[in-house]
């Protein structure tokens, strides 16, 4: 009994989750107190909370778009965790992947995607991620070349950053607990009827907001890890550099049965194709090194190699 609760318990799973959750905590500064630090990080979060500590990259990238500020951190943020970690922190840090496991974690029944389909939605969030640096760019060259104003007026709240104004992660970590607490002011200082206005006069962005956080959340339910396969602007530009990523996994071709056991593959959120990898050190694009394949491999074939 002892021998089995020590290796549930030194299983890399159960440490990446530990480190999910005080990564959420760490970010959100809630019994930190940290005030705002100076880093950008490649994980899907929010700028509009008022605890939080660091902020996310691509929203950043979009914001010094939109002031016309080449973003230098920002490309040295993707460049340096891309580099030196690969996209570990899709898989260990980022509160939206964090969101993810947990609801994946409490629905057990999934459904499961064609590989057709799954191979041909992998590339609907390059196209996200396409969309959103498209118009942030071509604003950023209007506003330089001091014919922006009408373009501004016609993007409306998406000039700013066009795909956090929609983002889920900003509708579940700061729209809609900010709602929540006004409504809670509300109802203590209004009468009831009043308060029921005021929900029905909320902008039609916000429902916009709303559906796209609820469809996303119900999506990854059915579909573990489905943001991050399918829909993640964020683990466009990763994945680009995971592929140049020191850090990387092995497979010991001795110890593998490939013929007789696919559990890698299997347990895989990502559907990674681990066996038809290079084995010396693969790195797939799409892989975010939840190491569930380490774990659940009873040959110990799979391990980190790094660099």
């Amino acid at each position: 009994m002892k021998t089995k609760i020590r290796e549930r318990v030194l299983k890399f799973n159960t440490v990446r989750r530990v480190v999910q959750f005080l990564s959420f905590i760490f970010l959100s500064a809630v019994i930190f107190n940290l005030g705002e630090l100076p880093i950008l990080l490649p994980v899907l979060w929010t700028w509009s909370g008022p605890q939080n500590t660091v902020g996310d990259a691509f929203t950043a990238l979009q914001f010094m778009l939109y002031d016309v500020a080449f973003p230098w951190l920002v490309i040295a943020s993707f460049l340096i965790i891309g580099v030196l970690l690969g996209k570990s922190l899709c898989g260990w840090v980022c509160p939206f992947g964090f969101v993810q496991d947990l609801i994946g974690f409490i629905r057990r029944k999934h459904t499961e995607v064609s590989v057709r389909t799954h191979e041909s939605m992998i590339y609907v969030k390059y196209a996200v991620a396409g969309i959103a640096l498209f118009v942030s760019v071509t604003f950023s060259a209007a506003k330089l070349m001091g014919v922006h104003q009408g373009y501004e007026n016609a993007l409306g709240v998406f000039a700013k950053a066009p795909f956090t104004a929609l983002s889920p992660a900003e509708t579940l970590f700061a729209t809609l607990p900010r709602m929540v607490l006004d409504i809670g002011y509300a109802v203590t200082q209004t009468p009831f009827p009043e308060v029921t206005s005021a929900i029905s006069a909320m902008p039609l962005l916000f429902w916009v907001q709303l559906s796209i956080m609820i469809g996303v959340l119900v999506f990854i339910a059915y579909v573990p890890r489905g943001w991050c396969k399918y829909f993640c602007p964020y683990g466009v530009i990763m994945a680009i550099l995971n592929r140049f990523s020191f850090l990387g996994l092995r497979r010991d071709l001795v110890k593998c049965a490939k013929d007789e056991c696919r559990l890698c593959v299997e347990v895989c959120p990502m559907r990674v194709r681990i066996l038809d990898l290079p084995w010396e050190k693969f790195s797939d694009p799409e892989c975010i090194y939840c190491l569930k394949c380490v774990d659940v491999c009873p040959y110990k074939a799979i391990r980190l190699k790094y660099p």
